[in-house]
């Protein structure tokens, strides 16, 4: 009997050594390749961004060439970009949240009927949007790891929930007067002639980046991503890893609804879902540059701006607004298809 139960012991010691070689297989570096097919890899947006740039220059000089339009760019999308940064932490480890769009508009009402209706401070109502946001990542994490749910079903129900819960607190009606001194910090006071939204956007960018690039976490969070299983065996907590990424996911969504009402001075219980689209879109595309096969801080800003310079310049051509879904889903579908390729060429960086 003890021999019997030595043999299993072996085989599965065995099964274990075998899977942990394949996988230190997929880590081993990619063959070598040229440096022109590496650079262009990693910064071939940023050259298809000057690209664009130039192009549509050549139609609108004025407005294109002009560092206004610019400033006005960056200061209005950063929202979008801090949505994309939150949305990939939990891609990081293979899981979808549908639901962070859902999620901003959720901060951004809270802080509206709170600080308005309810004649909260401007500093109590941000503190209860982003708590609202830990509570959500909470509730996507229970159902997704506890119930064993995909995360496609549970953050797309989770959402259209949240979605509810906006139009019943809000009476579906736009909340204007938020106090000033948040959109002071948001919008009014400019560093180099750009909003101070945009400076918080890259100062999330930057500490996203030393996470995923210099901390024992993010390798963590990479490892889970690539192989749950082998990620387990070697010792990583997977559920409190993915529990974390989702988590962090909804807060940083919820920081988003904040810098949403700031800059407008108010809340709509819809217009924050339409940026859905634009965060995916932006997240798949960033995985094809600076960091290519793997979603990336530094790459979903270049990716964001890349694609609001090219909203921003079709505007300025005066193409009807259509176009702009024409692009954002062009766009994503384009996007995954590259990461994908990216993916199968480097395994892992």
């Amino acid at each position: 009997m003890t021999d019997n139960r030595i043999e299993v012991y072996e085989e599965r010691i065995a099964a274990l050594e075998e899977k942990l070689r394949a996988f230190e297989g997929r880590l081993a570096p990619p063959p070598s390749r040229r440096p022109g097919t590496e650079w262009a890899e990693r910064f071939g947006l940023l050259a298809a961004w000057i690209l664009l740039i130039l192009i549509l220059g050549s139609f609108r000089p004025d407005q294109m060439f002009s560092w206004n339009s610019y400033a006005a760019m960056f200061g209005s999308n950063a929202m979008i970009v801090v949505l994309t940064l939150g949305l990939i932490i939990p891609l990081t480890t293979g899981d979808f949240d549908l639901s962070v769009a859902s999620t901003m508009a959720l901060s951004s009402m809270m802080v509206a009927v709170l600080n308005v209706r309810m004649d909260w401070s401007i500093e109590g109502a941000i503190f209860m949007a982003l708590a609202a946001g830990v509570a959500v990542g909470a509730i996507n994490a229970l159902f997704i790891l506890w119930f064993r749910i995909h995360s496609l079903i549970v953050t797309l129900g989770t959402g259209y929930f949240i979605n509810g819960v906006v139009l019943w607190i809000s009476s579906s009606a736009v909340i204007s007067g938020v106090s000033m001194d948040l959109v002071r910090v948001v919008i009014m006071t400019r560093f180099l002639g750009i909003p101070l939204a945009f400076w918080y956007a890259v100062l999330l960018t930057a500490a996203l980046w030393y996470v995923f690039q210099h901390t024992a976490l993010g390798r963590r969070l990479l490892f889970v991503g690539r192989g749950r299983e082998v990620a387990r065996l070697s010792g990583v907590n997977v559920n409190r890893a993915r529990a974390g990424a989702l988590i962090a996911s909804s807060t940083i969504a919820a920081l988003a609804g904040v810098l949403y009402t700031g800059m407008r001075g108010s809340s709509d219980p819809s217009s924050a879902l339409a940026f859905l689209l634009p965060a995916f879109a932006a997240a798949f595309l960033g995985s094809t540059t600076l960091y290519p096969g793997r979603f990336n801080a530094p790459g979903a800003f270049v990716a964001v701006y890349f694609l609001s310079t090219g909203i921003m310049g079709l505007n300025f051509l005066g193409v009807p607004s259509f176009v702009q879904n024409l692009f954002y889903g062009g766009g994503l579908v384009i996007a995954v298809s590259i990461s994908q390729l990216i993916r199968k060429r480097r395994p892992m960086d």
